[in-house]
């Protein structure tokens, strides 16, 4: 179950020719496909390119009725080499995968296919997850494209533009027999827009021919002496058979301004900023016209030397806006220029950082500064930089446990809102809360159970592994010493297999397990008698990446096959000692499973398959039926849990041992009890954890569950008012009996 569904969305894909297509940049770029006359599609999930995926899944019956094969495949290396159908024969397929991290797992593949070189057009999708809202690490896919020689094209972020991308890529590709990369920045992947379609197509040659009519040769399979060819193929007859068709078909683009003894060289991608940051400096207007000439490109690799050439001779100087390090366009750029002896002054990371996302707030200080080196005149005639300027005050304080504020800069002598006048010391009993576990995650009881564990055991070391259990390596949880990869956290602790008095700890969620995580994890475990404690954290589907089906997901896939269990392919490769927790939320017997595969003398792996449905895909599912049986009259019950105030302490152990967003801090309202207590929210969606926590660590009595009844029956109305009469009379007693003694 997809977080987000385009049932409704991908109707739109049926529209033929000369209908205006509107919606999301994920959707475009599957009506371009379509329209290419693709024959199969793959790819694996992860951010920004997961909901391409979930539109292919939600588009299936579209796809096979164009005779379009789709698959959601095992890894990013799976993928690629799907391509393979295109070495061979005349079939356009198309595969997606997130940046460089799935460009890495996928490396090999593409290296293959780069090498040997495609028939049919090859398109690669990564979603270019860069800058500071990305979850990995910072790296640019220009780097694979320059190794392999796969063409890069990046393109301005409208659908019209990301529509003729793909449709260019295909072309492209066959053209020069060589695989295209497209790449879809995060915004570019949610920009919203429209464009003019165009009839969607049936694959020219399909699937079923090419099995039908197999072909072979053996000059495109990369084995010697064919390989050592291939260098020189890519050299004398791809590269300037793409040269050719970019330039002929004008895929960069070159627009024209008034202020023409000056020019920017863009990435296609940083179009839309580049024009507002021009914006704001008076040099473009509200239709994107700008008065400095612009050449885009939206092929980033190769560079068209000719087409850099002319556009800067006869300038004083051109800024180059590429985005992230290495700076591999400005140094391609630098070499052209001076072997043509053109003497433009060409500028670009000395200006810009060389280093992050280029915002528009980064991009118009840059251009900014290059202007006032080079044309300094543009500054000195527009209003818009002294109209921004207002919104350059001092930054916002910093803000503290002690002191809470909201600057506002139409009312400066506001004073700051104290919290509490005891709350400066809360910082040292309740951590921040940096980005973490859902409410309700089943994930979080089993770090507590882990802390805990620790706190009996002592310390271990821990390898972390990609997905949301990754969260555990932040407050409140602090757990974990090194992350590789995605489904490498048992890899990760392989060299700790060595004889000692403590056994290393691994965790892999259930996504990674079956990315990477058998094979490279535990089978290698099994191979290599490692004598450690490998989690595998089961919570039905590919969380991280939207709440995609797996192949242990216990969904019921018209499409896939799922309900295979992980302990039986854990099993399956040699692991003697396996335990499967059924329920993550008994953090007492979590805790005692890890305790024992800590101190067990039985040798060899030993797993953990703790299993818990991602709550967030829960109440996907459950909310919708609950809510319909409330509307129908139906009984239904929702739990929810509490903190008793007048019992809770103020220790707010269990707020370090859960951390979920729901469970706070407020005002004891009791003027004796200086400290606040812990509080728990309405976000609540009563998983129990705090409760299980509290318990476990024999913390305190205060939490307490009450079942909200909804279309109560007469029995519960006479419970309810029996309930009512016993603890009225009790409050009454004790009340007579507080004020007998103070007399």
């Amino acid at each position: 179950m997809a977080e987000r569904s385009f049932k409704k969305e991908v109707q739109q894909l049926r529209i033929g020719a000369g209908e205006e297509f509107r919606g999301e940049g994920i959707l475009a770029v599957t009506k371009a496909l379509l329209q290419s006359g693709v024959g199969y599609v793959a790819g694996y999930q992860g951010s920004p390119i997961s909901h391409l995926m979930d539109v292919l899944a939600d588009a299936n019956d579209i796809l096979q009725e164009l005779g379009v094969h789709f698959e959601a495949s095992a890894s990013e290396a799976t993928a690629a080499a799907t391509l393979a159908a295109s070495v061979m024969y005349p079939i356009r397929g198309a595969v997606t995968w997130k940046s460089t991290v799935g460009t890495n797992v996928a490396s090999d593949a593409l290296a293959n296919l780069a090498s040997g070189g495609v028939t049919g057009g090859a398109l690669v999708i990564v979603g270019e997850d860069y800058g500071e809202g990305s979850s990995i690490m910072q790296e640019r896919s220009h780097a694979f494209a320059m190794k392999s020689q796969i063409w890069l094209l990046d393109p301005r972020p409208n659908l019209e533009s990301m529509v003729k991308a793909v449709e260019d890529g295909f072309a492209l590709s066959e053209a020069s027999k060589t695989p295209v990369m497209l790449q879809l920045r995060i915004r570019g992947c949610h920009v919203h827009g429209r464009f003019i379609a165009k009839e969607n197509k049936r694959p020219a040659f399909s699937l079923a021919e090419a099995l039908e009519s197999p072909a072979r040769d053996t000059s495109r399979i990369v084995l010697p002496p064919a390989s050592f060819l291939h260098e020189q193929e890519k050299i004398k007859e791809r590269w300037p058979a793409a040269i050719r068709y970019i330039k002929e078909n004008q895929l960069n683009e070159h627009f024209d301004g008034d202020q023409d003894d000056i020019g920017l060289i863009l990435q296609g991608g940083l179009y839309n900023g580049v024009i507002r940051a021009l914006q704001l400096l008076g040099l473009a207007d509200n239709f994107g016209n700008s008065r400095i000439p612009l050449y885009v490109m939206n092929v980033t690799y190769p560079v068209i030397e000719d087409e850099v050439i002319d556009f800067c001779r006869g300038k004083r100087a051109v800024l180059l806006l590429e985005e992230g390090q290495p700076d591999y366009i400005e140094q391609n750029l630098h070499a052209v220029l001076r072997r043509a002896g053109v003497s433009t002054q060409l500028s670009g990371k000395d200006v810009l950082p060389m280093a992050g996302e280029y915002t528009t707030q980064v991009m118009r200080d840059g251009l900014r500064e290059f202007l006032r080196r080079n044309r300094p005149e543009s500054l000195q005639t527009h209003p818009a930089v002294a109209v921004d300027a207002q919104a350059e005050v001092q930054p916002e304080p910093q803000l503290t446990i002690t002191e809470v504020s909201r600057p506002k800069p139409a009312r400066p002598a506001e004073q700051p809102i104290t919290f509490h006048k005891h709350v400066e010391g809360l910082a040292a009993v309740v951590p921040p809360r940096p980005a973490g576990f859902c409410t309700g995650c089943p994930e979080r009881p089993i770090f507590s159970a882990l802390t805990l564990a620790q706190e009996t055991l002592g310390q271990h070391h821990i390898s972390c592994d990609i997905g949301c259990h990754l969260f555990s390596i932040l407050p409140p949880f602090n757990l974990g010493a090194t992350t590789m990869g995605y489904g490498l956290g048992a890899s990760s602790a392989a060299a700790f297999n060595v004889p000692a008095a403590k056994r290393p700890i691994s965790i892999m969620g259930d996504g990674g397990f079956w990315h990477n995580g058998l094979a490279s994890g535990i089978g290698n475990a099994v191979f290599n008698k490692y004598d450690g404690v490998i989690v595998i954290v089961d919570n039905f589907y590919a969380s991280a990446t939207g709440g995609q089906d797996i192949l242990s997901s216990r969904a019921d896939n018209p499409d896939r096959s799922t309900n295979n269990p992980i302990d039986q392919a854990v099993r399956g490769v040699g692991v003697k000692w396996v335990r499967t927790l059924d329920r993550t939320y008994d953090v007492a017997k979590v805790r005692a499973t890890i305790e024992e595969a800590l101190t067990t003398d039985i040798k060899g792996p030993k797993v953990i398959i703790a299993q818990s449905e991602c709550m967030l895909n829960k109440q996907r599912r459950v909310k919708p039926l609950f809510n319909k049986a409330v509307k129908e009259g139906k009984r239904v019950v929702k739990e929810r849990f509490g903190v008793d105030p007048d019992v809770c302490t103020g220790d707010h152990a269990c707020i370090r041992l859960s951390g979920c967003p729901s469970l706070t801090v407020k005002d004891s309202g009791d003027p004796l009890k200086e400290d606040p207590v812990a509080h728990v929210e309405s976000s609540c969606v009563g998983c129990g954890n705090c409760g299980e926590v509290a318990h476990a660590a024999v913390l305190c009595p205060s939490f307490y569950r009450a079942d909200i009844i909804h279309n109560p029956t007469g029995a519960d109305r006479f419970l309810a008012r029996m309930r009512g009469a016993v603890i009225g009379f009790l409050q009454r007693r004790r009340a007579a009996r507080l004020a007998q003694s103070a007399l």
